[in-house]
């Protein structure tokens, strides 16, 4: 079966409140959200996320669900998006299961900020001094050399996500982030920026085991609506068991956003809608040379539309 459209739920960045909180009070869609969030978390999310410190606070990763489900909706009325397969690559899995129906949406904001509680506690004890570096612009062949010193350093490191040609993000300790910096340039790479905390690598299995015993094995995953593309290795997910191990993946297996590219592509997408404030998925040439990219953001969401005059 052709899917034409695909819906794209972004991976998380830095979205302070000034950028998002008028959106959130102000278009229908979000108030319907945030209402539904703030009886199932028992407290306001836009209040909690005004004051909260920190671009990964558990009100600052509900918010970022609640405002990519938001612009799917307007996107939906507005620009006549209905999707016939999603991808969520990272955090945005999280609201693909809500999409799709695999989780109802008070579960799975509640799962949302569990699961951000859960991440807060472990790396308040474990691998405290690991940090994420992504790059964009790196030869292979010259990565491949930088990691290999690393290892005969004895140096941990793991390739968290794989985004687009040369564009990687490295997870290490921050003790080598300056000299990993260097050398990057060195090759012609361009250092970005740094994320704490870590995620994706196989290190942090005693996480996946934590968030599996005391979030995850609470919640009953449905049978998606539609057809799910794991954002670890591109297959496709129809059951909900195989949406349960992609939720639980995303702790210990790295994001590889070109073969959900790759997948989407053979399933017959021309059209792929990014849903939420996003500079990365929607814009890097993996997504933008192979799609028409519609970008679904609360800014322009908030944009007003001119009214085509009539003849």
């Amino acid at each position: 079966m052709a899917h034409d459209t695909a819906l794209v739920f972004p991976g998380m960045g830095p979205v302070p409140f000034a950028e998002v909180g008028r959106f959130m009070v102000a278009n229908p869609f979000a108030r319907d959200l945030v209402a539904v969030a703030d009886e199932a978390l028992g407290y306001s999310l836009v209040d909690a996320f005004r004051t909260s410190p920190g671009d990964y606070s558990e009100a600052a990763q509900v918010a970022f669900f609640v405002n990519c489900l938001a612009c799917a909706h307007w996107a939906r009325d507005h620009l006549g998006v209905e999707p016939d397969i999603v991808a969520g690559p990272s955090f945005g899995e999280k609201a693909a299961l809500a999409w799709t129906g695999a989780l109802e949406l008070p579960d799975a904001v509640r799962l949302t900020a569990e699961i951000a509680r859960c991440l807060e506690e472990y790396f308040a004890e474990e691998h405290r001094d690991k940090v994420t570096l992504s790059f964009v612009r790196a030869p292979r062949d010259g990565l491949d050399a930088i990691l290999a010193d690393l290892d005969a350093a004895g140096e941990w490191h793991e390739i968290s996500c794989h985004v687009d040609d040369g564009f990687y993000m490295v997870s290490l300790s921050e003790s080598r982030v300056e000299w990993m910096r260097e050398r990057l340039r060195a090759i012609g790479s361009l250092p970005l920026y740094t994320m704490r905390p870590p995620m994706h690598a196989s290190a942090f299995r005693s996480l996946r085991d934590k968030a599996a015993r005391e979030v995850v094995s609470r919640y009953t995953f449905a049978d998606p609506r539609l057809p799910v593309v794991a954002d670890q290795d591109g297959r496709l997910l129809h059951t909900g068991e195989e949406l349960r191990t992609m939720l639980l993946d995303g702790f210990d297996h790295p994001m590889d956003w070109p073969s959900v590219t790759t997948a989407l592509k053979d399933a017959g997408v021309s059209r792929l809608c990014v849903a939420g404030p996003d500079s990365l998925f929607g814009r890097v040439p993996r997504t933008t040379r192979q799609f028409d990219v519609v970008a679904a953001q609360p800014r322009l969401a908030m944009t007003p539309r001119r009214r085509s005059r009539a003849a």
